[in-house]
């Protein structure tokens, strides 16, 4: 019998005002709400910043006296009024788009970092789609999430006493997070099904409420299917292939299920990676059931309201499995479900359609089911070009269809009480819900000692969090923790490093010379402090030897008030060091950063910046806003090039950074350091922020797709049959396509060119002939031929000329001829393509 006093009830009744407050993750970046939660339980949530789980523990009693307290009640209804208001009010895309075709996108990811209250991530994929959603509710962009709710989410890291990485991973309980199940209006829980083999799995459905964005999250951990498949949604990147993929299809066809039965029907789905690639072949089969027609024609009916962002810097990172595996889980589906037989579906994610033997590409069924893709920086679209160029042969690679939207982060989220003052008094509180362009101006107006002492009050604290987060480590490895108190200066230079342990990322790269970095930390007269923090996949060997080398290093007595490692990266450690931190570094082996956003989300607090010319900083560095390591060419696992990058690295310390800290003028303010600052959070923090992504994505995707996919759905496919048609006609007659005679004669600054062009069996409508040329950056310069008379005697002969100026040498230039259909994007949907000899 429970002792007297105590009841048990599965969940206690909640006033609706703070239940509303609290399952709203917008109070994960509008800080207004903070207080309501502290006075709750002011223990509980400087350890969790979970308002939900602050609610559910708390004793009825203590909400009881608050909710009595006139103050307390007008705090809450002023917060539930104005988050109310703020929903209805239109916003950025009402603005910019009053009569859009676009009325959904469903935004399909393995992982979401949103809030530690919900620990549903890994790193910077989930980092990404987390900001791009609080991105989409601030600018009222029409988008839906779409992931999986883990029973254990992404390990829990703890340092020992040796300085080795032990993982743990605690259960995440679905009643202690920001989620609600979805429920159908007469109460029922929404559960729906995907065949696994042998056995139907049922799925589970949740709500996440971002403001004005809802995540719809899946789980398998169903009482009702077999233990094996309560398994699924176990583990975040846990598992062997099997369970990888048994994830995926949940993805991408669970996901896509899920939205038809709430009824929500996108024009867009847009697919953070290749792991969600399987959504394509379930819309498709929506768009057989509902209209009677093939495959082919459901998918390039479909296709053109998919996009693809890749993220991944190297072809090995693609996920991939046996065609063994994939004919096990999805035979049945491919013959039954899109009445296609297994080796159309297999080719879809092969280079070589017809090779038995090659495993099956996400990233390949992403590319062949999606109407447009993307890299995440400039830099990595140009690695992404080449990494696909295999599917596109005979292309040259500037012209591998795959374009690019810099990654941003959701300032909000990551600035500072002070960071978030100076800004709304410079530029106003609803700086980041419109198009930014008066931010930069209106920030480069405050005063050099306003922004200095922005810098002052965000280090000292970090330094009283690094002091006491490192007290409790070292209480916990049974060391002494009033060592702590002696560890960092509030007055001294500190750098941040954070990320994840993996050898690309060269996270002991200022370990190379360990006794020159002891002596840039423990300079007497200008000494430099820095805080470490990062995770290595538990399989990663390597990696958690880095964690161990750092960990060993930091714990020198001569090294150990200058430097830290904090165990247990995650959202809320991120958050202090990237506010905290007068310079970020990052040194990843270019070009294998696809973009790292770590580095953007110190701009906002005023944080600087040296890193690697790689990613995001490759685009952003110039000598005005920080500093940059390499030379902007690949140099691939060069031992020696990775020693004079340490080098380098060294004397950008030495010579540069240290002193434009610590020479100050005679007010005490480093003048150098301040204007690099003013020019860092100018130029930017705007520019690499989710707001000017999500912006960047609208109006050069999302509004197309959203076109184009109307236009091809049209009429139950009918623009889709018609491309079809087109496509199988050049694929016919192709083989007799053919060039004649090229005249070229140069006169008066111009070369005019004259080729001869013998179509066979197409008529000049099918196909466009081009003169092609490369500038001297790289960049594609196809100028289109006109069409002249026929050749005499000969059918479907014509003579096709241009002109161009004579700057450059006649050779640089090549004819050629290309499919050409009104609304086909080429070379993604076709890419015939021919050469002159």
């Amino acid at each position: 019998m429970p002792k007297r006093g105590y009841i048990a009830e599965p969940y206690p009744e909640l006033p609706e005002n703070l239940a509303e407050l609290a399952l709203d993750l917008r109070n994960c970046w509008d800080h207004t709400t903070h207080s309501v939660w502290s006075k709750i339980d002011p223990e509980l949530w400087a350890l969790t910043h979970n308002p939900w789980l602050v609610l559910q523990t708390a004793s009825r009693t203590r909400i009881e006296e608050l909710n009595a307290e006139p103050k307390f009640r007008t705090e809450v209804s002023d917060l539930l009024r104005s988050q109310r208001d703020s929903l209805k009010r239109p916003a950025w895309f009402q603005h910019a788009y009053p009569k859009s075709p676009l009325t959904c996108v469903a935004f399909f990811s393995m992982e979401y970092a949103l809030s530690e209250a919900l620990p549903i991530y890994s790193g910077g994929l989930g980092n990404v789609a987390g900001d791009f959603l609080k991105a989409g509710s601030d600018l009222a962009v029409p988008i839906v999430g779409v992931g999986l709710l883990y029973q254990q989410g992404y390990f829990r890291q703890i340092i020992e006493a040796d300085g080795s990485q032990r993982v743990l991973n605690p259960y995440n309980d679905p009643g202690q997070l920001p989620v609600t199940p979805v429920r159908k209006a007469d109460g029922e829980w929404i559960r729906l099904s995907i065949q696994l083999p042998g056995h139907k799995v049922w799925l589970r459905a949740w709500e996440v409420r971002v403001g004005r964005v809802k995540l719809y999250l899946l789980d398998s951990n169903d009482p009702a299917n077999e233990p094996a498949y309560r398994g699924v949604t176990s583990e975040l990147y846990g598992g062997g292939p099997e369970l990888r993929l048994e994830q995926e299809l949940v993805l991408g066809i669970g996901g896509w299920r899920l939205l038809q039965s709430l009824g929500i029907k996108p024009e867009v789905c847009h697919l953070n990676e290749g792991h969600a690639a399987f959504v394509v072949l379930e819309r498709a089969r929506s768009f057989i059931a509902e209209n009677d027609v093939a495959f082919d024609v459901a998918l390039a009916a479909t296709r053109v309201g998919n996009l693809f962002t890749t993220h991944t810097p190297v072809a090995a990172g693609f996920d991939r499995f046996e065609p063994n595996l994939i004919g096990k889980y999805l035979s049945p589906y491919a013959r039954e479900q899109l009445h296609i037989d297994l080796s159309r579906l297999l080719a879809l994610g092969r280079e070589h359609p017809d090779d038995q033997d090659e495993r099956f590409s996400m990233a390949y069924l992403a590319v062949r089911g999606c109407g447009a893709i993307n890299g995440v920086s400039r830099l990595h679209a140009v690695v992404s070009r080449r990494i696909f160029q295999c599917l596109f042969p005979r292309w040259p690679q500037p012209q591998v269809p795959i374009g690019h939207v810099t990654n941003g982060v959701h300032t909000p989220s990551w600035d500072s009480a002070a960071a978030d003052s100076l800004w709304t008094t410079a530029c106003g509180p609803e700086r980041w819900r419109g198009t930014l362009e008066t931010v930069g101006s209106d920030i480069r107006s405050v005063a050099d000692a306003a922004l200095w002492e922005l810098r002052a009050t965000n280090r000292l604290e970090l330094v009283g969090y690094v002091r006491e987060r490192l007290a409790t480590e070292l209480a916990a490895r049974g060391d002494d923790p009033t060592i702590a108190q002696s560890v960092f200066d509030p007055n001294t230079l500190t750098l941040g490093f954070a990320r994840r342990f993996t050898s690309y990322k060269r996270p002991n790269q200022l370990l190379h010379d360990r006794e020159r970095l002891v002596r840039i930390l423990t300079n007497p007269d200008r000494p430099v402090q820095l805080v470490i923090a990062g995770k290595a996949h538990p399989d990663d060997k390597p990696g958690r030897a880095m964690v161990q080398e750092w960990v060993q290093f930091v714990q020198h007595p001569e090294v150990r008030r200058h430097a830290v490692f904090l165990s247990d990266y995650d959202l809320l450690l991120a958050e202090r060091l990237v506010q905290g931190a007068d310079l970020w570094l990052n040194t990843p082996r270019r070009p294998w950063e696809a973009s790292g956003t770590s580095g953007m989300k110190v701009l906002v607090n005023g944080g600087l910046n040296l890193s690697e010319l790689d990613g995001w900083w490759a685009e952003a560095y110039s000598p005005e806003v920080g500093w940059a390591l390499g030379d902007g060419n690949e140099h691939d696992e060069d031992s020696a090039w990775d020693a004079a990058e340490a080098d380098a690295l060294y004397k950008i310390l030495e010579q540069q950074v240290v002193p434009a800290f610590y020479d100050r003028d005679h007010l005490g303010i480093p003048t150098r350091w301040v204007s690099t600052m003013r020019e860092s959070m100018v130029r930017l923090t705007p520019q690499f922020s989710a707001n000017r992504a999500i912006r960047e994505y609208t109006d050069s995707y999302y509004v197309a797709a959203a076109t184009a996919y109307r236009e091809r759905a049209r009429d139950h496919g009918a623009s889709a049959q018609s491309l079809l048609a087109w496509k199988t006609g050049l694929s016919q007659h192709w083989a007799n396509v053919r060039f004649g005679d090229l005249q070229i004669t140069t006169a008066d600054g111009t070369h005019h060119f004259h080729v001869q062009v013998y179509l066979g069996d197409l008529t000049p409508e099918q196909v466009r002939v081009e003169l092609y040329t490369e500038s001297p950056d790289g960049r594609s310069m196809p100028c289109q031929m006109t069409q002249g008379n026929p050749l005499p005697g000969s059918a479907k002969a014509f003579t096709y000329s241009t002109d161009v100026a004579s700057s450059r040498p006649a050779s640089d230039y090549t004819p050629r001829v290309i499919g050409c259909h009104p609304g086909a994007s080429i070379p993604l949907e076709d890419s015939h393509v021919l050469w002159f000899r």
